[in-house]
């Protein structure tokens, strides 16, 4: 597979990370708005805040089973259709029970999103060039992260009047439109076809991929199942103990960074640092800005270092940031190396966690349970993320250095985990990389896998 047919398909898939980024960082431009339109107190704001989250929890455990029955591509549709009534019922919310639900349904998709976008690009994505591809959806969630916050920016300075913030999460059905409509242009998943028994279809998928033989790549995924061990239909734990463990291990990790608190509460943390909500605004397009440039370095970086070596890189990176914020919240001094501090810990998450998560979860489990697998993993990123999320301002409002001191000590425990525990996956197919995941020899797996090299399966 290859060519510009297969590269646009891969772009308008990834575009479910767009939407995911935008409606996941609009929300922190108007945290100040729903504090004073709703009279929220610290407790109030937080479980505002997450109401999507906990749609999001329930959106990424329940729409991995559609996936895998339905194909990952059909139910992208159905999750296209939530963004844009989400986006409309927000910006038209007339009391505080409305706005939840309308960002509850708005999580749904956000955490559908978070499921089978990987799981879809996964399967399409050759092997040698996988973590770059599936990270096009990462790089998705920070442009959208971007977007967001540069669209609250400019809606600021052009819209005045205490319905401002409407307008900000109105925008959000604009680019939820336009996915929603190129999704019935992008085939099958021809790996989930295969497995189904539709090869007819399969190859028919496969030549709109640009696949010069369908019926070779078809062949070889059936090579490729035939030297596994039967492919069990059921997401058992006794069969798939160890990605279960590593996905959920992962997921912990991502959210124990702080990555989505810092986001959601951007701007709060520049106000509580003493600077105004115009300079909030403008430095949090900055971490915006550097958020992309670093993912994009990661892509760049994924397939040739490889996801452990990224993982270990950032860990180093995020804790000293994080420790650094968090000196500088107990002192109160030094606030001119907050924005550093901030960015620099941006720029080491997107580098490593940000990058690899989404192509590690897609990964680690066969097609037959992929999309499930990948709820797993997405509903533990998700319940932590609700949960820090509602307590952080909480917490902050006793202590604005404790999160981030908690935070730095969890990514020097990510570390030692990563280093001891977590195999690297970089260039095995995927046929053979379910395989190896249910070998209980996993430990042997070298830390940087040859593309093609079956020795690996052998020791």
């Amino acid at each position: 597979m290859g060519g510009a047919a297969h590269l646009r398909v891969i772009i308008i898939a990834s575009l479910a990370g767009l939407l995911f980024g935008f409606d996941t960082a609009v929300i922190a431009g108007v945290t100040g708005a729903l504090r004073e339109g709703f009279a929220l107190t610290p407790a109030g704001l937080g479980a505002t805040v997450s109401s999507a989250l906990w749609g999001t929890l329930l959106g990424a455990l329940v729409l991995g089973r559609p996936g895998d029955r339905f194909g990952s591509r059909n139910v992208l549709r159905v999750i296209g259709a939530l963004y844009v009534v989400s986006a409309v019922g927000c910006a038209l919310a007339w009391s505080l029970p409305s706005f939840v639900f309308w960002r509850f349904l708005a999580g749904l998709a956000i955490g559908g999103s978070s499921v089978l976008a990987p799981v879809y690009l996964a399967e399409i994505a050759p092997a040698g060039r996988r973590g770059a591809l599936v990270g096009l959806f990462q790089m998705n969630i920070v442009v959208g992260i971007l977007l967001a916050y540069g669209s609250n920016f400019c809606v600021a300075r052009l819209i005045g009047g205490g319905d401002v913030w409407r307008y900000k999460l109105a925008i959000a059905a604009l680019p939820a439109l336009v996915f929603f409509s190129l999704l019935f242009t992008i085939p099958q998943s021809p790996r989930w076809l295969a497995l189904k028994g539709r090869l007819m279809e399969a190859a028919a998928s496969l030549r709109r991929l640009g696949s010069a033989d369908p019926h070779a790549q078809l062949a070889e995924y059936a090579a490729a199942a035939g030297v596994q061990p039967g492919v069990p239909p059921r997401l058992s734990w006794t069969a798939y103990r160890r990605p279960i463990l590593l996905a959920i291990g992962l997921a912990c990790f991502n959210q124990l960074s702080g990555i989505n608190a810092i986001l959601y509460y951007l701007g709060d943390i520049f106000a509580a640092a003493g600077f105004s909500g115009l300079s909030a605004d403008a430095q949090s397009v900055a971490v915006g800005a550097t958020n992309l440039l670093a993912t994009l370095l990661g892509m760049a970086l994924i397939d040739r270092l490889g996801r452990k070596t990224l993982l270990l890189l950032g860990s180093v990176g995020m804790a000293a940031a994080l420790l650094g914020v968090a000196l500088i919240m107990a002192n109160d001094a030094a606030r001119s190396w907050l924005l550093a501090l901030l960015v620099g810990f941006i720029a080491c998450f997107a580098l490593s966690q940000g990058a690899v998560i989404w192509v590690y979860l897609s990964e680690i489990f066969p097609t037959a349970v992929r999309a499930r697998g990948q709820s797993i993993g997405s509903a533990t990123h998700w319940l932590l993320n609700a949960v820090i999320s509602g307590v952080f301002p909480v917490i902050a409002a006793h202590s604005k250095a404790a999160p981030f001191a908690f935070f730095g000590a969890m990514m020097a425990l990510q570390f030692i985990t990563v280093w001891f525990f977590f195999p690297e996956t970089r260039g095995v197919p995927l046929e053979q990389l379910a395989d190896l995941m249910r070998d209980a020899r996993l430990s042997a797996l070298p830390s940087r896998p040859r593309l093609n090299t079956p020795k690996i399966f052998n020791r």
